[in-house]
């Protein structure tokens, strides 16, 4: 009896230490931004473009201003040759502030230009308004060629409209794709023997998670329908395709062990 109650005793504790290690991770580093520093190596990407830097920002949410002004002034002093945008700038329900955001976001310099998708609390005619008027460009199911070799391709929201990844790469040929999607699910819900690279956020890292390792969020079905699989990080589709997932800038709800992030991805040639 003694040693059962010691055991309840003893899981208490842990659990209290569990729980406070928790309070004050989501206190300290789930609040400061990562800049997340990843190399990608392919045969297919072109040898002239070796060291070509890509900056990937989602998520933003309910950032503040002056917190975005910042990412875009870390990302001016890192030599950033294109920036792109995953989609979701402000939950519908706390109004749009498309302008603002976009207006901060198109100070990032870069070699190549500005390109973004829509996500699933946009409404992407607002949204594409701002961004043509700051001089960035929308994809939406549609695609261009960056540089020679290079082509670059973004799709339409898994839940506002019908992405395409077949329409989105028309005219690619044989160039490096990098493919853009603010939803990681369609990378299982369609073919992506074409794409190089695919790009996503959506799922905030899990948002609130037990170590980084699992995230009950993810587990309802409500966000994702592969549970951790685009938690974040990489991950493949079906066909096998590379998929980086970023835990994204924003977020509504606390993070816990699921710290923002901006993604800095330099390219290599094998």
């Amino acid at each position: 009896m003694k040693i059962i109650k010691k055991t309840i005793r003893y899981l208490f504790i842990l659990g209290c230490i569990i729980v406070v290690i928790h309070i004050i991770h989501a206190l300290t580093l789930d609040r400061i931004i990562q800049y997340k520093e990843i190399e990608f190596v392919s045969s297919r990407w072109p040898e002239e473009l070796e060291g070509y830097r890509i900056a990937f920002i989602t998520d933003t949410h309910m950032i503040s201003n002056r917190r975005l002004e910042r990412v875009v002034e870390e990302l001016n002093a890192r030599n950033i040759d294109l920036l792109l945008l995953g989609g979701d700038y402000m939950s519908l329900g706390h109004g749009i502030r498309y302008r603002e955001q976009v207006a901060i976001l198109s100070g990032t310099q870069t070699t190549d230009g500005i390109y973004g998708v829509e996500g699933n609390h946009d409404n992407y005619i607002r949204l594409f308004a701002a961004m043509e008027a700051y001089g960035m460009t929308p994809l939406f199911n549609t695609g261009q060629q960056i540089r020679e070799g290079f082509f670059l391709a973004g799709v339409k929201d898994l839940w506002n409209n019908r992405p395409c990844i077949a329409t989105s790469i028309e005219g690619a040929g044989d160039d490096f794709v990098l493919l853009l999607s603010h939803n990681p699910d369609v990378a299982m819900h369609q073919d992506t023997t074409h794409i190089d690279l695919f790009l996503a956020g959506h799922t905030h890292g899990g948002q609130i998670t037990f170590f980084g390792l699992w995230a009950p969020y993810l587990v309802r079905g409500s966000i994702t329908s592969y549970n951790q699989r685009f938690r974040y990080g990489w991950a493949e589709s079906r066909s096998g395709t590379p998929v980086y997932v970023s835990r994204g800038i924003g977020g509504y709800v606390p993070r816990v062990f699921a710290r923002p992030q901006v993604i800095i991805i330099t390219m290599g040639a094998k």
